[in-house]
């Protein structure tokens, strides 16, 4: 919906270390001002994809609507750079709300817990040449005995087009309630190709043989190694505020890379 009724008079400007995205936050900031982040209006993420990522994840609490401008290497989740009509744009500009992941993984080391959360997905990888052994329990039931293969990772719908895509998983609507469960490199079963979960699924991977096959969990950039069981969820109590301008929503994009060839 847009935020026509919004006047954006406290915007703060936030950059990656690259030069570009420096530059371009000197340029707006001198032009717009620069509020700090808490009370802001809005956010304005200069840079990539994965300082769009470490924006979201910093003010995951503080319900401040988030508009990226490409300043880096990848602009999925980035809106075009122009440093004109900024007000303009942010009220025509369309809210996405997603939720990340929650994860709770447990250490080899007795009584170590990891608690995480990811916007993109959580993945779990074998650490050495042994290829991983993994169950997965859904709601409690054994879905898949024994899963041999590099690892495997599970993806919101925002994330569905990340890592979860490159490993031939599926292309997730951003409204849709599903998360995707997808193999990394599996070679038994060497048929499955992974499965979509409504998004109330509560997921339990477990580690066998941890001892000779240990198995690394990360929640998009935050890695644990050595873990023996990994649970994750969707965080529902979390809302994160996307913007985009109109007709390049993250709907939109969505869509459209499916038609990519």
């Amino acid at each position: 919906m847009p935020n026509h009724a919004l006047k954006f008079e406290r915007i703060a400007f936030l950059a990656s270390d690259y030069s570009e995205a420096q530059e371009a936050q000197a340029q707006l900031a001198h032009r717009y001002g620069n509020a700090p982040p808490a009370g802001a209006d809005a956010i304005v993420a200069l840079g990539g994809d994965g300082f769009m990522l470490q924006t979201l994840r910093k003010h995951l609490t503080d319900r401040i609507p988030v508009y990226g401008m490409n300043r880096g290497s990848v602009g999925f989740l980035m809106n075009e750079y122009r440093e004109d009509d900024l007000i303009a744009r942010l009220q025509r500009a369309e809210v996405t709300r997603i939720h990340p992941l929650s994860m709770v993984a447990r250490s080899a080391d007795p009584g170590v817990v990891h608690e995480e959360l990811a916007i993109n997905e959580v993945s779990l990888f074998r650490q050495t040449y042994q290829a991983a052994k993994l169950r997965i329990s859904i709601d409690g039931q054994v879905r898949l005995d024994e899963l041999n293969g590099d690892g495997l990772l599970v993806a919101t719908p925002a994330g569905s087009t990340a890592y979860n895509l490159s490993v031939h998983g599926p292309i997730l609507p951003l409204n849709a309630p599903l998360l995707a469960l997808t193999p990394i490199s599996p070679f038994r079963p060497r048929r499955w190709r992974g499965a979509l979960l409504p998004n109330n699924a509560h997921i339990r991977i477990e580690v066998l043989e941890p001892d000779k096959r240990p198995v690394s969990a990360v929640a998009d950039h935050s890695e644990f190694r050595s873990v023996t069981s990994v649970e994750i969820k969707e965080a529902r109590s979390i809302e994160l505020l996307m913007m985009f301008d109109p007709g390049h929503s993250l709907d939109e994009r969505i869509l459209a890379e499916q038609f990519r060839y």
